[in-house]
């Protein structure tokens, strides 16, 4: 769990009101002065950033089976008992909460002789038996039954526990390191940013919906689309441009990770209202990118509407195939049938508006960079700054320059 101690809801509603008011603040300045936050300068990165199989295998590595990956939110994973799958690196690991409360994460395979030990995407169990000759493990890990164990003599020592992952927990998010005795440190890996997520109350958020986005291109390409407003006018004409500008941007960098926001049209109203007229609302908002593949999206397509959608991209095989998990959640927890309804019907919104704009895009975008000369390059503008610090991150990460 973390590291400080819980902050009361009070606390939480005041951290929250502050950060919208500092928004506030931000955004109708650059309103007032036409102005916006940029980077010093544009970038170019060459296109085999996105189409190299060597580079590509290199991320999966590196950025997908050694960083700590966020697999869900502490209330996927409420009770005792609770577990889940996580297997969107290639590796089938098991995530459970024990009776002492601790989120761990196993290896899903017997050590017998290599079969699953559950099929199942989630669910609750203290126990998990093999199906293919019924040994049995605790949610902890140890082998607590085993059909005929004396007849494999003293070949069970080393037997006894299932393969154990780096998991933990922080600010309301589960994370796991897909290689078996790795170093977590959670409280680096987040740094400043931890601050920014615990605000962000996400102890209190209920799971309403969660599905998958397939995408034809490079898992980095789809991230981009994430992390500028440029895009909004001439891809989003009907959709998020009627609501939200995109040539005002507020950047927070807390290297690797980031905070971006996007000034909404409503705020042109409030150019000349005084600050004590201000409406600022509690709740948490804006993009916020946990290195190296999630974006975690506090608000809606529609005005005065906010949830909680986490966007966890995942690389396949080859540099051009990605699976996009998406999840919504409520915050503070699910009122009644209709805010249930009214949140499954903001995941289907924005669903349908990644799936049929961002990524029939990225998908055209990333096959045409396969087609340019190996020395071509694309570039970011100072107003995609936020693209500029991710792909930097991700190069330093993976040793190389960017």
């Amino acid at each position: 769990m973390s590291a400080r101690p819980e902050a009361s809801a009070r606390d939480h509603a005041a951290e929250t009101r502050a950060h919208r008011r500092e928004y506030l603040r931000r955004a109708i300045t650059h309103l007032k002065n036409k102005t916006s936050d940029l980077a010093d300068a544009p970038m170019s990165n060459p296109v085999s950033v996105y189409t190299d199989p060597a580079r590509h295998a290199l991320e999966r590595q590196k950025l997908f089976r050694e960083t700590p990956l966020l697999v869900c939110l502490s209330t996927d994973l409420a009770e005792p008992g609770a577990f889940r799958l996580f297997d969107e690196t290639g590796v089938p690991i098991l995530v459970t909460r024990a009776k002492d409360g601790r989120v761990r994460a196993f290896l899903n395979v017997c050590r017998h002789r290599g079969a699953a030990l559950t099929h199942e995407r989630e669910g609750k169990a203290n126990r998990f038996t093999c199906w293919f000759h019924g040994w049995t493990y605790s949610n902890e890990g140890k082998l607590i039954a085993a059909p005929q164990s004396k007849a494999f003599d003293g070949e069970m020592q080393g037997r006894d526990h299932l393969i154990e992952y780096p998991c933990d927990e922080r600010h309301g998010l589960v994370f796991v390191i897909a290689t078996p005795g790795a170093t977590l440190d959670l409280d680096a890996h987040l740094g400043a940013f931890g601050d920014v997520l615990e605000v962000m109350d996400l102890k209190q958020c209920e799971r309403v919906k969660a599905g998958a986005l397939p995408v034809a291109a490079n898992w980095k390409y789809a991230l981009d689309t994430y992390g500028e407003g440029y895009h909004f006018a001439t891809l989003h004409p009907q959709t998020i441009s009627p609501n939200t500008r995109n040539d005002v941007v507020i950047y927070d960098h807390f290297d690797p990770h980031h905070r971006v926001g996007f000034a909404e049209r409503a705020l042109e109203a409030m150019v000349d209202t005084p600050e004590s007229e201000w409406d600022v609302r509690s709740e948490p908002s804006g993009i916020h990118y946990l290195f190296p593949n999630t974006i975690l999206f506090a608000g809606s397509i529609t005005p005065g509407k906010m949830y909680l959608t986490t966007f966890r991209h995942f690389p396949g095989e080859t540099p051009g195939e990605t699976v996009t998990h998406k999840t919504v959640y409520a915050y503070g927890g699910v009122r009644s049938s209709e805010h249930r309804a009214e949140v499954e019907a903001a995941y289907d919104g924005v669903a349908h508006v990644v799936a049929s704009e961002d990524y029939v895009v990225a998908a055209e975008g990333w096959r045409n960079l396969t087609l340019l000369p190996p020395d071509a390059t694309v570039v970011y503008g100072r107003q995609e700054v936020a693209l500029q610090n991710t792909h930097r991150a991700i190069a330093r990460a993976l040793g190389l320059s960017a």
